[in-house]
């Protein structure tokens, strides 16, 4: 029996660490690169290093940052402290694009807070001649946001979603995606400890949570094709509110998505068509 992996296991679990036994088991893979099933214990160097990955995690640190990666659909992300970490349900928002996208040729995406890039990044690989912009105001993100990008053919901006909607020519994108910071004050004065961790410019939303939403229906329409779509990440409780916002602000066949768990996470919302 591996003891060692045994009193990692517990040392988690006495923290309160959600799938402790998940956990400890990819921090033993990730200092010995083995299968904390099939071995023996670490050696004396690699105990040492899990002590101190230990300690961390106990301290409710994200997994991701101390694994220094993380997968999204079917690529990995760098990720570390100053950017959001990826999360799976975010890979509904951006199956959505892909499956909006399919009869544009050379499609024209942007992403819109886009911390570590995992949305466009997706989009990009499923259309490789789509032309695609990640933006990202912290300088924190970009440094994870440019090293997941590199290589890619994807662009990044470091700017104010604020104000960068000033510096888009009228219709031409295709598509934009975002998931935004939907927080409300509330919830962010009561974070799980490992959110707590994460940046608060990647979380906080406003007093409603719907700072970014109202900045988006409201800005970033007159740059859109007709016919084009705003798709954005929300919380499990704003479908209606965001669906209504997007009604006030003339948006078209507005809709929401639900995750893999079952929760409300993606609206789509249609820029109308030109009449006549």
């Amino acid at each position: 029996m591996n003891t060692a992996f045994q009193a990692l296991c517990a040392r988690l679990q006495a923290a309160s660490v959600p799938d402790a036994r998940f956990d400890a088991a990819q921090l033993y893979r990730f200092v010995t690169r083995r299968d904390p099933r099939l071995d023996d214990g670490p050696t004396e160097a690699e105990a040492a290093r899990l002590d101190v990955l230990a300690a961390r995690r106990a301290a409710r640190e994200p997994l991701q940052y101390l694994l220094g990666e993380w997968d999204f659909l079917d690529f990995t992300l760098k990720v570390g402290p100053g950017v959001l970490c990826p999360r799976a349900d975010s890979e509904v928002v951006c199956e959505a694009a892909v499956e909006l996208l399919r009869d544009v040729a050379a499609p024209v995406v942007l992403d819109l807070c886009a911390g570590t890039g995992c949305l466009g990044l997706g989009v990009a690989r499923a259309y490789p001649d789509a032309r695609v912009t990640c933006v990202e105001k912290s300088p924190e993100a970009w440094r994870y946001l440019t090293a997941n990008t590199a290589g890619t053919g994807v662009q990044t901006v470091q700017a104010d979603v604020f104000s960068w909607y000033t510096a888009l020519s009228p219709e031409s994108v295709d598509l934009i995606l975002s998931n935004p910071p939907y927080l409300t004050a509330q919830e962010m004065a009561a974070l799980m400890p490992e959110t707590a961790h994460e940046p608060a410019m990647a979380l906080d939303g406003g007093t409603d949570g719907l700072d970014f939403y109202r900045l988006l229906c409201a800005r970033y329409g007159t740059a859109l094709r007709p016919g084009g779509w705003l798709v954005l990440e929300i919380g499990c409780d704003q479908a209606a509110r965001v669906l209504a916002l997007g009604r006030q602000y003339g948006w078209q066949n507005g809709c929401c998505r639900k995750d893999y768990g079952g929760n409300d996470r993606v609206i789509l919302l249609q820029k109308p068509q030109k009449s006549g």
